[in-house]
């Protein structure tokens, strides 16, 4: 590893092993890790490969004659890591480094690394750090010193953590108590800021997509927030919540931007970053968000799709479906495009950058929210304090007249909002 602070030199490998479950485009998959190193300071990527495998090889994960096309590729380019797009075991990490004779970074790893250098709240901070070390605990071959740092890499790649020692896993395990102990902390804090939030009538709104499809340009035009925007996966991380008021009389709503979502995520990172979905569970309204120019806006949207449905919103949850990016596309596929969401409900045409479809969105924000509530009237009795006192402190009563048998009250409330004061 450079020692005067030149960035790695980096390889970037997809192993390409058959699977039924297979739909991305090996060559697309390979595009996306590459963009996933690129995302990564300190990393200079010199390109990338497929590597078709019949099976993975249990001890090396590649056979004999590739590895030493690999390692006469490493010699000749004077490479110093390799980055491998899929999940590799401790020990084939540690037969493959010997064997090429540079550092190796997996799927997971790689990912860590750019969560560790992206999150900027505490709590992002803390669930990185206690992602990364259930990921260092099985393989004992990484220091950890680098833990003290609230910010940067993990350590994998350079700096601190680049010594490799024998992990004492006994102080691994007291590092993810007192890790925990501290998110529980900071947990309950942002708990009790989502409780305050829930006494103010604003519906929630939250942005949802894949990695890079424009979510957090899109937070930016409609909020006025300088949340970080670039062409890079995973340049937001932790959530970012701004009050707005819609335009023509609309409410007020508060918008939520979120992680962007991406195939393969590793399971310690989904855990990770449960607060960030979290958010996503409490809204009124899902906006997902499509970059509808790139190749596999199909297979992407599945996998947004997929994590929304294990979160178990799909049923309960409205949602629109923007097409973002319009202005990319040539005359000829707009025109395709166009035709396509016309025959599709809850489906908005924009481009973030330009502004082109905001309005419509806007519209059609207040339309979804407006069909989310309903009048009602109740009737409650003198002893009915606490049920009448929470639809106050929810803001849903519109009008209240008193007999002698109690209160009449004509509220307007969501469905969840019905079901929450059924069961008080």
């Amino acid at each position: 590893m450079p020692s005067d602070g030149a960035d790695t030199r980096a390889w970037v490998l997809h192993p390409d092993i058959p699977s039924q479950d297979k739909v991305r485009d090996p060559s697309r998959a390979l595009e996306e890790a590459v963009s996933l190193a690129h995302a990564l300071p300190g990393i200079e990527v010199y390109g990338g490969s497929v590597v078709r495998l019949a099976r993975p090889h249990p001890g090396m994960l590649f056979g004999k004659g590739k590895i030493e096309e690999l390692k006469a590729h490493v010699t000749a380019e004077d490479l110093e890591l390799v980055l491998i797009d899929g999940p590799v075991s401790p020990v084939q990490q540690r037969n493959l480094e010997k064997a090429l004779g540079v550092k190796l970074l997996d799927r997971t790893g790689l990912i860590l690394e750019i969560f560790s250098d992206r999150a900027a709240t505490r709590e992002g901070v803390l669930q990185v750090e206690m992602a990364a070390l259930s990921y260092q605990r099985t393989r004992l071959v990484r220091a950890w010193t680098h833990l003290e740092r609230q910010r940067g890499g993990l350590g994998f790649v350079g700096g601190p953590g680049e010594t490799q020692i024998e992990a004492d896993r006994r102080a691994i395990d007291d590092q993810l108590v007192r890790l925990r102990r501290q998110l529980d902390k900071v947990v309950k804090t942002r708990s009790l800021h989502r409780e305050a939030r829930a006494k103010v009538p604003f519906p929630i709104v939250a942005l949802v997509g894949y990695t890079n499809a424009g979510k957090s340009t899109l937070f930016n035009h409609l909020t006025g927030a300088a949340v970080m925007a670039k062409d890079m996966l995973f340049a937001t991380l932790d959530p970012t919540m701004r009050k707005i008021n819609l335009p023509e009389g609309g409410p007020e709503v508060i918008l939520s931007d979120t992680v962007g979502f991406i195939s393969d995520l590793p399971t310690e990172l989904v855990a990770a970053f449960r607060a960030t979905l979290e958010e996503v569970t409490a809204a009124d309204l899902i906006c997902h968000v499509r970059d509808i120019s790139h190749p596999e806006t199909e297979a992407q949207a599945q996998d947004v799709r997929d994590i929304l449905e294990n979160l178990g919103v799909v049923e309960t949850t409205p949602q629109i479906e923007i097409w973002n990016k319009i202005d990319l596309l040539d005359t000829e596929t707009r025109n395709v495009v166009e035709n396509r969401a016309t025959r599709l409900p809850n489906v908005q045409l924009l481009s973030a950058v330009s502004g082109e479809g905001i309005a419509a969105l806007s519209e059609a924000i207040i339309t979804a929210l407006a069909g989310k509530t309903q009048e009602e009237t109740l009737e409650l009795g003198f002893d009915a304090g606490r049920q009448r006192a929470w639809l106050f402190e929810k803001g849903l009563v519109e009008n209240e007249a008193q007999s002698e048998q109690g209160y009449t009250l004509t509220v307007r409330w969501s469905e969840k909002q019905k079901a929450q004061f059924g069961a008080l």
